[in-house]
């Protein structure tokens, strides 16, 4: 059932006919602050239902004003207790947030749990906190294929905050790094730290480290741990040194702590004009990925409905050519 702070639509009838009045009207809603119209353009990007480019397009000028927080880390960690708190933080200081909770989804059914809404059903009387669970489809890396998108709707409705938790699949969780602003990468004492910690390729996204759960036995051998680590990394002069902050977020021990990390990293980018140029990288690598994925869409749809595709597996299954051949030729004839 929708809870009262992600998905009651405002009173206002919208005309569902013709399209383009539809989306205007509801983008038009959502920059007034509508939630029901946030909700309702989230489903439509999420699904990518009719109209969601011109979504996409339309609020596109209202955004970049939101500060984005990555929250990843191994499932256990105790991240959907420390975004509450997190959130209770923010809200304590009068700012708005919106978060964007990322649930796996089941490998048989397609179906997710949306656990992350569950727990946070504290907030859903607080016009100032818009939470939006999205299943992840099997994407990836822990991210919905349409967080992005979403996170943006967040944007232009006016939060300040925008919190993305991702499913938590362990080390191959880095793909938050290519949409937050600040990456917090949770860890906790009892879960094979040592080895977990030593693994470098995880630590090098994170702009702080946590030390959830920081009341059990091993809290400072496994901050020892990430340390000796991160001093094997390469760290040019002048470079942000991700901090280590230690919490109990079940007690809200070490949020101020925390929050004031990613203020001092939020503050770091600013100054050093770093801010800017590193969403404009995120848009790059965004565009080619779009772009990437487009194209083989298109590509395997033609190869398929022309026939052509199974003639060249029955030429490589003859040994007539070879896969590389096959995939140049492939390259060779998409358009320009």
């Amino acid at each position: 059932m929708p809870t009262h702070a992600e998905e009651t639509e405002g009173t206002a009838d919208v005309k569902l006919s013709p399209r383009h009045s539809t989306i205007e009207t509801l983008v038009g809603r959502l920059l007034e602050g509508d939630r029901g119209a946030a909700s309702r353009l989230m489903t439509v990007v999420e699904n990518r239902q009719a109209g969601y480019r011109e979504t996409l397009r339309r609020v596109a000028k209202h955004t970049g004003r939101a500060h984005i927080i990555g929250v990843t880390g191994s499932p256990g960690a105790g991240k959907s207790t420390l975004v509450n708190e997190l959130i209770k933080h923010y809200r304590g200081l009068g700012k708005t947030v919106g978060v964007v909770a990322i649930d796996p989804t089941s490998a048989f059914s397609g179906g997710a749990l949306l656990g992350d809404r569950v727990r946070m059903l504290g907030f859903t009387s607080d016009p100032g906190v818009f939470i939006r669970s999205m299943a992840s489809r099997g994407q990836l890396g822990g991210l919905a294929a349409a967080t992005v998108d979403v996170a943006r709707i967040l944007d232009a409705l006016g939060r300040d905050i925008i919190i993305i938790e991702t499913v938590g699949v362990g080390q191959d969780e880095i793909s938050i790094a290519g949409l937050a602003d600040t990456t917090l990468l949770v860890e906790v004492p009892g879960m094979g730290d040592d080895v977990q910690a030593l693994k470098a390729g995880v630590l090098e996204v994170a702009d702080v480290l946590v030390i959830n759960k920081a009341d059990r036995e091993g809290a400072n051998r496994l901050a020892n741990y990430i340390k000796t680590t991160m001093r094997l990394l390469p760290h040019p002069e002048g470079v942000w040194l991700p901090p280590i902050v230690k919490t109990v977020a079940s007690d809200a021990v070490g949020i101020d702590e925390l929050a004031g990390a990613i203020e001092q990293h939020r503050t770091y980018l600013m100054e050093r004009e770093l801010l800017e140029k590193d969403r404009k990288e995120r848009l790059r690598v965004e565009v080619l990925d779009r772009t990437r994925d487009l194209v083989l869409k298109r590509l395997m749809r033609n190869l398929e409905s022309s026939g052509k595709l199974d003639q060249l597996l029955d030429d490589l299954m003859l040994h007539k050519t070879d896969p590389a051949t096959v995939s140049h030729e492939l390259a060779d004839g998409i358009e320009s």
